[in-house]
């Protein structure tokens, strides 16, 4: 993806670019509709009055006065018949001439080679060095009739101020172009800065810091903006957060009061069945909303970032294996299948969040596995980190559910989710303790039956 800054200044230097070309091509038109015309005339005067003083000046050596006016800047070639010509001052390119253009100099006419001079596109007639991009004008001297074709020298015109202009030229692009770049790198700097601010924005973190906020122009009204957008994000998702903190501190409270007089209700029915049976729904349910709110009290607190890590060199092997053994009977009683191999490993972490973490993925993939199942835990250590992996033999998820399984309260709406209940908090939890160890965790699964596979991946330290 191209960035703006390179777009923009690609697009400021085309435009110089292209602004040179049509310039160039708008000077050379009005050169040849206007000035090649003026040219003509002012240098047909110019030659008309050398051969008028020569001719009123009949004592004066020709040779020598057409050798004085070459040297002050001009090429002038002398025809007293087409095989007798000389030439006076720098050779021209081409000096090649029809003889009946010669001819008809010497019969007494003017050739008004500058006029006449065929169109160029690039190479303008007041730059073609060529015998024909002249002046001709008769002269009679001592009896004889001569034909004079003139033009200016450009070279000994422009043989200094050429190097200038040429260098002036360049230095100019040169200049223009690092000017643009760094113009442009001065102008794109805010709306860099606006990305990366929409970044650490996306990320959750809603302190926005180093935004120009003074400018006064679109850009500054367009960050100014972003920054109370900003700030009236921060302020509902910490009403978001306080408010799932006090709740769930609120239903603590009357839940223990149903679940202690729920046992008491099932010590006065020991002998009634059904009333056994709708006390023991009571106390799952009020256990299920128990866990809940332990779930969002631990998810504030992390959101909020008042639980400080408690870091600690741990061995990570023996607490995976310890979590598995103590889900042995519920693997046992659903009829399922525990492979593992987990090798002693020592990390720094916190070893209560990441408890949580292998607890929440053991548990999912006992819940939403199929009967007579499979589970695979490994454990693989390198240099720098760990990866764990939990594999189960259920009916998987497709990809539309895969981006939203670490949403908070996300549930997909398949057999998969009606099968056990659940809060859809579990896997929020593991993607954010996870996160706050600087770690990954990814999802690989599909709905052809392969299951699901969970991979962590960890910072030893």
């Amino acid at each position: 993806m191209r960035s703006l800054y390179s777009t923009f200044a690609a697009t400021t230097i085309g435009i110089m670019l292209t602004s040179f070309l049509v310039a160039f091509l708008i000077s050379n038109a009005y050169y040849q509709q206007y000035l090649k015309p003026v040219n003509d005339e002012k240098n047909t005067r110019i030659a008309q009055e050398i051969s008028t003083f020569i001719e009123e000046n009949p004592e004066i050596a020709m040779d020598e006065y057409l050798k004085n006016i070459a040297d002050i800047g001009y090429q002038i070639y002398l025809f007293e018949t087409m095989q007798n010509g000389i030439l006076y001052g720098a050779e021209f390119r081409e000096n090649e001439l029809s003889i009946s253009i010669v001819q008809d100099v010497l019969d007494g006419n003017i050739y008004h080679g500058m006029r006449e001079f065929p169109r160029e596109t690039f190479v303008t007639g007041f730059f073609a060095n060529e015998l024909e991009n002249t002046i001709g004008v008769p002269v009679n001297y001592d009896g004889g009739n001569y034909a004079i074709f003139i033009r200016p020298d450009i070279q000994m015109l422009f043989n200094e101020m050429h190097l200038l202009f040429g260098w002036l030229f360049l230095i100019t692009i040169i200049l223009s172009i690092i000017l643009v770049l760094i113009a442009t790198k001065y102008m794109v700097r805010p709306v860099s800065r606006l990305s990366r601010a929409t970044k650490i924005l996306s990320s959750g973190n809603y302190n926005v810091e180093g935004l120009e906020t003074g400018r006064k122009d679109e850009m500054g009204e367009l960050t100014n903006n972003f920054v109370k957008m900003a700030e009236k994000i921060r302020q509902n998702e910490n009403m978001r957060k306080d408010f799932i903190s006090n709740i769930s501190h609120d239903i603590q409270s009357p839940l223990s009061n149903i679940k202690g007089y729920g046992m008491l209700l099932k010590n006065e029915l020991v002998e009634n069945e059904k009333g056994l049976e709708y006390v023991r729904i009571i106390d799952d349910e009020s256990n299920r909303i128990s866990s809940m709110t332990n779930q969002l009290l631990l998810l504030s607190s992390l959101d909020q970032e008042s639980h400080i890590l408690k870091v600690e060199e741990y061995n990570v092997g023996r607490q995976i294996r310890q979590l598995i053994h103590n889900y042995e009977w519920k693997i046992d009683s659903n009829n399922l299948m525990l492979s593992h191999d987990i090798p002693d490993v020592e990390i720094t972490a916190d070893q209560a969040l990441m408890n949580t973490v292998w607890d929440n993925l053991i548990s999912n993939a006992l819940k939403y596995n199929s009967t007579f199942g499979e589970i695979e835990i490994e454990l693989m250590e390198y240099d720098k980190e760990i990866k764990v992996s939990f594999k189960d033999t259920g009916i998987g998820m497709d990809d539309a559910v895969k981006q939203r399984i670490f949403e908070r309260f996300y549930r997909e709406d398949t057999a998969r989710s009606h099968r056990v209940p659940g809060s859809g908090l579990g896997l929020s939890i593991v993607h954010k303790v996870i996160s706050l160890h600087e770690g990954t965790i990814c999802v690989e699964s599909n709905q052809n039956g392969q299951g699901s596979i969970f991979t962590v991946t960890l910072p030893k330290k």
